[in-house]
């Protein structure tokens, strides 16, 4: 049984169609990359299946983990244990960065977090990720740089340890090393907790520490091929013309 299982749906944002008849199944443990032109969909279908409520499903269903969860809203999906990362993780003024995530970690287990585990872990995991340990006690994303705010993300993935990551254009605007740190994150992820990844890029370079093994090319909202992790050097070298073709 698939951990996600995506059955031909269709979404559109206020009167306009975005996707249609999409189908995509993610087994566990498994790395899955979408690419695609600009204006494609990619980001809808991220969007789509953690449940925002500004994308209206208007066929289809989504199963996860042997749950129906097309009408769930997206907490309970997150509780479930999917995790999305945005292109652009907004600011939340009042609230530390460690007391997100300790709420969030209490919101997903419903069990009380103890502290001194919890802060050991998140030392180690901010260490990892190259970041400061200051940024712990300040609000989520405040202030922070891009590249910061994208480790942020990383981190909170590390933390949270869901069963599936749909992580969003997360190497968008960052340097070489910030994109080889934030990858490190990333393959640490799945070497302890053995989570799906569904990647949506631009850029390929976080994928050189990962091993891709399925790649669906979306175009016009539309899933018009897939294929092994050998398709993203092809997609390198030749683009999307065939496709959209």
């Amino acid at each position: 049984m698939a951990l996600l299982d995506v059955q031909n749906i269709s979404v559109r944002v206020e009167e306009k169609q975005v996707l249609s008849n999409v189908n995509l199944q993610i087994q566990s443990g498994e790395t899955h990359v979408l690419l695609g032109p600009n204006g494609a969909g990619k980001s809808t279908l991220g969007n789509a299946i953690m449940g925002n409520p500004v994308y209206t499903l208007t066929g289809g269903k989504i199963i996860f983990d042997g749950q129906d969860i097309t009408e769930e809203k997206t907490d309970k999906r997150a509780k479930a244990g999917l995790f999305l990362s945005f292109q652009n993780p907004l600011e939340v003024p009042g609230i530390s960065l460690e007391t997100f995530i300790r709420s969030a970690i209490q919101q997903r287990t419903g069990e009380r977090v103890k502290l001194f585990q919890f802060q050991k872990e998140l030392k180690a995991n901010m260490e990892l990720l190259n970041m400061d340990a200051s940024y712990a006690g300040r609000d989520l994303n405040v202030g922070f740089s891009g590249g910061e705010r994208k480790k942020s993300e990383i981190l909170q993935l590390l933390m949270l340890k869901p069963k599936l990551a749909i992580l969003d254009e997360t190497d968008s605007g960052l340097d070489v090393d910030a994109v080889r740190t934030v990858s490190k994150g990333i393959e640490e992820y799945q070497k302890r907790h053995g989570g799906a990844l569904l990647i949506i890029t631009h850029s390929t370079r976080i994928l050189e520490s990962l091993n891709v093994d399925y790649t669906h090319i979306l175009v016009k909202g539309t899933v018009v091929k897939t294929g092994d992790g050998s398709l993203v050097q092809k997609i390198n070298e030749n683009g999307f013309d065939e496709y959209i073709k």
